[in-house]
């Protein structure tokens, strides 16, 4: 199988990506860091050094391809905003790198998911959408965002038979979450996270959530009433 994945040089996106090629798989590595692509190459993956928010560049590379059977858009990045001053630049920031890439790619890996005869993407979103969250406004708004446009594509998708999946990680340890300055429940490895992510991917659920004793809390919790749940939220600001 011929597979793609952005965000590749760390974090769940590296692991994915080696555990793929292990299993034999053909696999293309997409990320900016340069170094961590070399260490990737030299354990046999293929390699593209682009960056995601460059249409431009992005599009050109993908244009080189020929085909793709299945495509792992995980490139994305989190950043907080500490109130009561709400910075517009961070906001911008995030949904650049989450959303606005995630659409460059979308237009530069379609036309080669059609050439498969098994043709599936997958988009990593977060289960920081399903509640609104405190510091949030950035990260969980561009998250919710992912997950609608995937929903919308799933739609748009299913008359030429393109397998879409939405996969939403709790916290999972990597060089970004461990930036984190709070709790972070039932944070899982890299390994575990892969381990959730291609079995899921290899049944081609819609949607694909872990550990589920955190993501099935915060999806319980986002049938509450929102007053409800705006009450319980602010209560976690105060504390």
């Amino acid at each position: 199988m011929k597979i793609l994945i952005t965000g590749a040089t760390s974090g769940i996106g590296r692991q994915v990506a080696v555990d793929y090629h292990k299993l034999g798989h053909e696999v293309w590595a997409v990320g900016r860091n340069g170094q961590a692509l070399d260490e990737l190459s030299s354990l046999g993956l293929r390699t593209g050094q682009v960056d995601l928010t460059d249409s431009a560049a992005t599009l050109a590379w993908f244009s080189t391809l020929d085909s793709i059977d299945l495509a792992i858009l995980n490139a994305g990045t989190c950043e907080y905003v500490d109130m009561p001053k709400f910075d517009s630049a961070l906001v911008i920031r995030v949904m650049r790198a989450n959303v606005e890439s995630l659409a460059i790619c979308l237009e530069g890996v379609l036309p080669l998911l059609r050439k498969s005869s098994t043709p599936h993407l997958a988009v990593v979103g977060s289960s920081a959408a399903y509640v609104p969250l405190p510091r949030a406004e950035a990260y969980g708004s561009s998250k919710a965002a992912v997950a609608y446009m995937v929903e919308t594509l799933r739609i748009a998708l299913a008359k030429e038979k393109i397998a879409v999946s939405l996969i939403c990680p709790g916290f999972v340890k990597t060089p970004l979450t461990d930036l984190n300055d709070f709790p972070m429940p039932f944070r899982i490895t890299v390994d575990q996270a892969s381990d959730y992510i291609r079995k899921g991917l290899a049944r081609k659920k819609a949607e694909i959530h872990f550990p589920k004793r955190f993501t099935s809390m915060l999806k319980f919790l986002s049938y509450l009433p929102r007053p409800i749940w705006r009450k319980i939220a602010e209560q976690m600001v105060k504390g």
